[in-house]
């Protein structure tokens, strides 16, 4: 009797660590997913606790409980890392985990065209955890010291436009290293040559590339356009480029998203460092960020004998150059009446 009673109770409790062994594999191994697109992408922010992280997983996951009971004994919640994780559809709990460990997925950011620190901090903002403030606090830090040899005008010249790779939860101090590093990384010895020989540095060639790339955007004539401001920079000559003129009306009125089509005679008197009719040399640091074919196209100037162009109206989006200032005269009358023809006043 007592042997057929254990007999039972041997089945019984065979049977009840095969319904345990079964939940626990099924909390394990069952997917676990709730979504029906092939794939989402999970964000998890620095310092995330574990309850944080269950309301950030709560739309993505079937079972809470079973991912809480498995990321228990998987130690996961004591070590929750920051990033952006790719979860794809059917996952189970442990693959979950494991993704959520060790697979912090980076993000392709390209920039181009901002023509204020700000403007870069809060594009950044809106694509990494760090947000704009933290991103302006940083570069504002970083000016005048040695490590960057920039003071907070001049420090948009330290981000050269292009596609880069960053962790989501990147922060602002590194994000600022890794710009820092791009920098050096863009100066190779052939430019820094060229810079020398044409005897500018690393910041006034990225200004003068700003102008050049605000005149035109038509790689094929930028060398010729550098070649112009060079030949005035080495005369002694004001630059007077209307686009230093734009930008210094801008700081002016306070509005930089003013669109200026036509810049005017009275404009020129506008007192600001960047007003290059008034002031001689290359402005105090950049008028925005110039595409990376306008700055080799000042470090591979054409050499001419051209001071001045203006606006082509034969050929839209080209300039038209001259070599002495009686010819250039002719040629902005004929602009200007071509502009009071279509009527842009300003």
């Amino acid at each position: 009797m007592i042997a057929k009673v254990f007999r039972y109770a041997l089945i019984l409790g065979l049977i009840l660590c095969s319904v345990l062994s079964y939940s626990v594999y099924q909390k394990i191994f069952k997917p676990n997913t709730s979504f029906t697109d092939s794939s989402v992408e999970v964000f998890i922010p620095t310092n995330t606790t574990s309850n944080t992280l269950m309301r950030i997983l709560e739309p993505y996951i079937d079972r809470s409980e079973d991912f809480v009971f498995v990321a228990a004994r998987k130690k996961y919640f004591s070590n929750i890392k920051p990033g952006r994780f790719i979860l794809e559809e059917g996952l189970n709990n442990n693959q979950i985990i494991n993704i959520l460990r060790s697979k912090n997925n980076p993000i392709q950011v390209t920039f181009n065209n901002l023509d204020y620190i700000e403007d870069f901090a809060g594009y950044m903002g809106a694509k990494l955890e760090c947000d704009s403030l933290q991103i302006i606090e940083v570069f504002k830090s970083k000016a005048g010291l040695e490590v960057s040899q920039l003071n907070y005008e001049q420090m948009i010249s330290m981000l050269i436009p292009n596609t880069y790779e960053f962790y989501w939860n990147t922060s602002a101090e590194e994000l600022w290293t890794k710009m820092s590093k791009e920098y050096d990384s863009f100066w190779t010895e052939n430019r820094r040559t060229k810079a020398k020989k044409i005897g500018l540095s690393r910041s006034e060639v990225y200004a003068l590339a700003s102008i050049v790339d605000k005149e035109s955007l038509k790689r094929i004539e930028q060398p010729t356009i550098a070649g112009v401001y060079l030949n005035r920079l080495r005369r002694g000559i004001k630059l007077q480029a209307d686009p230093t003129v734009i930008y210094a009306m801008r700081e002016t009125l306070g509005d930089r998203d003013t669109i200026i089509k036509r810049v005017l005679y009275k404009d020129l008197t506008i007192d600001s460092p960047y007003n290059t009719y008034r002031y001689k040399g290359i402005p105090p640091g950049p008028i925005g960020m110039p595409d990376v074919s306008a700055i080799d196209a000042v470090l591979n100037a054409e050499e001419h004998n051209y001071f001045y162009f203006v606006v082509d109206i034969e050929n839209p989006g080209f300039h038209d150059f001259s070599k002495t200032l009686r010819e250039h005269n002719r040629k902005s009358r004929k602009y200007s009446n071509w502009l009071n023809r279509n009527r842009i006043y300003r």
